[in-house]
């Protein structure tokens, strides 16, 4: 299946992702600022890729003048219906529907991976003003959280993936940057707590998982509520993130 294709899966439940998944902890849009040394409150920003706009609504809360791109037309719809007074043009990372030079900061929260570099790091070039930045970042689990590392060697063999040796929090880092460029890196560390089934249906959101033989889906994730709902019989668990951040100035 191709990468277009996959990114596309999010379409079909689009209000679930807005529902579960996590949005993104202050301190990530400190160290945004920081690092691209640009003040968020009346900066022009592209978060591109922008989904249902979870890291869109923090941008807009900070003050940003935000244009969100998405190109899928169900997490468009979402996003609407979340951020009105927000505007979003569909387009994607690779042919960035904006004018040349027109924003201080362009922003990908979990989505820079579904860009062509080849293409996506010109079109940064083009419409960023002089001295603008790129902030890429990742929202995963804390590989140093015993259960939660558990659980993604669970998916791994699910998925048929190599469950790696010694877990690397900077694996993000190293699978994602793009060559060429020169980033500034940051990591931050925060956690929610959420009953056992919200958890569950957040990693129901999850392209490999949707795009999945459902039957065999079904059968893991009823698995894995039963293994979480013994582990922790108070029915909520403490789901413990690292958001990767990298920031150039293209």
């Amino acid at each position: 299946m191709t990468k277009p294709v996959q990114a596309r899966s999010f379409d079909a439940i689009a209000a679930d992702y807005d529902a579960h998944r996590p949005s993104y902890p202050p301190a990530l849009f400190d160290a945004v600022e920081e690092l691209a040394g640009v003040e968020l409150a009346g900066a022009r920003v592209a978060d591109v890729g922008a989904g249902t706009g979870l890291g869109t609504a923090r941008l807009h809360e900070r003050g940003a003048r935000v244009t969100a791109v998405e190109p899928g037309d169900g997490m468009a719809e979402q996003f609407r219906r979340s951020l009105p007074d927000v505007p979003v043009v569909r387009g994607d990372g690779n042919n960035l529907p904006l004018r040349t030079g027109s924003m201080d900061l362009i922003t990908y929260a979990q989505s820079w991976h579904w860009t062509d570099p080849a293409r996506s790091i010109p079109e940064v070039r083009r419409v960023l003003r002089p001295g603008g930045a790129l902030a890429l970042w990742w929202n995963d689990g804390d590989p140093t959280v015993e259960w939660l590392a558990d659980q993604e060697n669970r998916m791994r063999v699910f998925f048929g993936v190599e469950i790696p040796a010694v877990p690397s929090h900077r694996a993000r880092f190293r699978a994602e940057l793009p060559d060429g460029l020169d980033f500034r890196t940051r990591q931050v560390t925060w956690s929610r707590r959420v009953p056992i089934d919200a958890h569950v249906a957040n990693l129901a959101t999850h392209s490999d998982f949707l795009i999945g033989d459902p039957a065999a889906v079904r059968d893991y994730f009823d698995r894995e509520r039963a293994l979480l709902t013994a582990l922790f019989p108070d029915g909520e668990v403490e789901e413990a993130y690292l958001v990767s951040l990298a920031v150039a100035h293209p």
